[in-house]
């Protein structure tokens, strides 16, 4: 790992803004922003490194090796970037999702479309096993999106579950961990436990979410080291896939209501034409076209480092 700058932790601490942002959308995964920011693999293999050989290690070379070991300051800067985002963010972006989702929704297409791009042309030898699992990982993250919200779910393993699979969501490109929790069932149990400090269920969900994450990563990190190409095929995959979840124009079908927040379970893409409503077509169009545009200055900005 070559020797960073602090102006470089700033960079990687707003990368983890950035990703703390787009967890709180429900349906843009802070996974896509990771590896559209060129994060990503170095990430999984800090996350990966994180094991029980680390005790051992500590009691004969020191806290230092250890730090040094886990990436220490790569993962102290992006997580405190994506905790400011949450604590600062999260109530603007929630407030443009209820006041102008058009808009915030068509600045993330535009967004994740150009992620696409940038994460497909990663692919060094494109072959017929690439492509099928490219369509099959956009199949299945169509599916996804396309799944019905259960019913509230409240015993403790399954808050567990919920906890691991949800984290493991958002590390991956595409599929949004807040979602997997409201089709789950467990959005409304979580959030509540949250409000209300239940230490118990907060613990169980963080346990499950730590062992998501470790474990998850480990099987990350096998795949690209052995299988690169399919791996970056069926992320390409998960975002293509994911981008029924984030068409602006909606027709709402069904909401549900958690406590003060509302969430929409239930939904139909519709045409602009056919929007009820002020479509601002093209300011969304705009904003499509920033989003889209700003992945590729990030990525000239990035070569010329």
């Amino acid at each position: 790992m070559q020797a960073r700058r602090t102006l470089d932790y700033v960079f990687i601490t707003l990368k983890g803004m950035a990703m703390g942002a787009a967890d709180v959308v429900p349906g843009v995964s802070g996974g896509t922003i990771a590896f559209i920011s060129g994060i990503y693999e170095e990430l999984i293999t800090s996350i990966n490194n994180i094991d029980l050989s680390l005790i051992k290690m500590l009691r004969k070379e020191g806290v230092k090796a250890v730090w040094n070991k886990v990436n220490g300051n790569f993962l102290l800067a992006l997580f405190v970037g994506i905790f400011i985002s949450v604590l600062s963010l999260a109530k603007f972006l929630s407030w443009l999702l209820e006041n102008e989702p058009i808009l915030l929704w068509s600045f993330f297409f535009g967004l994740v479309v150009a992620s696409i791009f940038m994460v497909g042309k990663e692919i060094t030898r494109w072959t017929m096993g690439s492509i099928v699992v490219l369509l099959l990982g956009a199949a299945l993250a169509f599916f996804i999106t396309e799944l019905p919200a259960s019913d509230n779910v409240d015993s403790l393993p399954y808050l567990f579950l919920s906890g691991a699979l949800a984290i493991c969501a958002m590390i991956l490109p595409g599929i949004s961990g807040a979602f997997i929790l409201v089709l789950l069932g467990s959005y409304k149990t979580i959030l509540d436990a949250v409000h209300e400090r239940d230490i118990k269920i907060i613990l169980t969900v963080g346990v499950g979410a730590i062992f998501g994450l470790l474990s998850f990563a480990r099987l990350l990190k096998w795949m690209f080291n052995h299988y690169k190409n399919i791996t970056l095929a069926l992320l390409t995959g998960f975002i293509l896939g994911s981008l029924n979840k984030i068409w602006p124009w909606k027709k709402v079908l069904e909401t549900k209501t958690f406590g003060e927040k509302i969430v929409v379970v239930d939904d139909m893409n519709v045409l602009p034409g056919a929007f009820e409503g002020d479509s601002k077509l093209m300011l969304a169009i705009v904003l499509a076209i920033l989003g889209f545009s700003l992945i590729f200055i990030l990525e000239r900005l990035a070569s010329k480092k």
